[in-house]
């Protein structure tokens, strides 16, 4: 039976330890895991701290939010949920992030029975032809609209914000060629399955994965085509994280969506690998996002 006692308090720093520890816990074990496995681990863990399944539920929502705002999993079952408890949690989140760097590996939760992964060039998992989606991913993605123009930073929690300069999902994203590959390929299928849904068969054929191909230098990964013909130049940004979460542009990128507004389109895929979905952003991007210099290069 929970002790009531506990439910007007403030979670101390032990229990808040123990419930990130059962966040990542769950989303470890869920792409092998049977049914009522988050029920079971959600007893075992109130049978510690005696804090309620309901409150217990709330902050695997509160959870769930800091890591897709760090580029990690939501929690499937459990939406993320901003309000949080003080700056408690985020360095509860903290200690259990710097002390298990794995869950920021390139591979870290993407081992999904739906996705199939590529290492170094080597197949796993037979996920077909370098230059095709797995058959799983053939298929038409949910489209979101745009998430609103607001300013972040002023939103964010001062814990969150530092958690997000420390772990940088941006520059995580952008060299994480595992999860990169993996979004373009749904890109690549959400496409075929765009224009044979359109009845255009013949532009099916054609649709190209041009950095595969080409490398990444082109300011587009992927030139597909709308039903009319014209062409649709697409960069790809994914992300396991949520749909707010930070990503980086090149300048060729940039450049080629300034010099081909009408053909170039960036598809911001997140909440891989379970549950991707996308909302599309034109040119001038200035529009949609905040663009500010990051990084400057040095030369002689």
């Amino acid at each position: 039976m929970t002790d009531s006692t506990k439910s007007g308090d403030d979670w101390n720093d032990e229990e808040l330890d123990q419930i990130v520890r059962t966040y990542f816990a769950i989303l470890d074990g869920i792409p092998t895991a049977s049914r009522g496995f988050k029920a079971d681990m959600k007893r075992a863990l109130d049978d510690k701290i005696k804090r309620g399944i309901g409150s217990i539920d709330f902050k695997l929502g509160n959870l769930s939010h800091i890591a897709t705002q760090i580029g990690l999993p939501q929690l499937p079952g459990f939406a993320p949920a901003p309000k949080a408890q003080k700056g408690r949690i985020y360095a509860a989140f903290d200690r259990y992030v710097s002390t298990h760097p794995e869950v920021l590996a390139d591979d870290a939760f993407l081992s999904t029975p739906r996705v199939k992964l590529e290492t170094n060039g080597r197949a796993r998992n037979n996920p077909g032809p370098p230059d095709q989606p797995a058959a799983s991913m053939m298929a038409l993605l949910p489209i979101e609209p745009i998430p609103p123009l607001s300013d972040v930073q002023r939103t964010r929690p001062d814990g969150l914000v530092r958690l997000i300069r420390k772990f940088d999902p941006a520059s995580r994203d952008e060299r994480n060629r595992i999860l990169g590959r993996i979004g373009e390929k749904h890109i690549l299928g959400h496409e075929i399955a765009r224009l044979v849904a359109a009845e255009r068969m013949d532009l099916a054929k054609q649709v190209e994965w041009t950095s595969d191909v080409y490398g990444d230098g082109a300011g587009y990964d992927i030139k597909s085509f709308e039903p009319d013909g014209s062409d649709r130049l697409i960069e790809v940004k994914a992300t396991k994280g949520g749909a707010g979460t930070d990503f980086f542009l090149t300048r060729t990128e940039l450049e080629v969506s300034n010099e081909r507004p009408d053909a170039w389109r960036l598809y911001r895929l997140h909440s891989l690998p379970t549950k991707p979905r996308f909302f599309i952003l034109a040119a001038p991007l200035e529009h949609s996002v905040r663009l500010r210099p990051d990084s400057w290069r040095a030369s002689f």
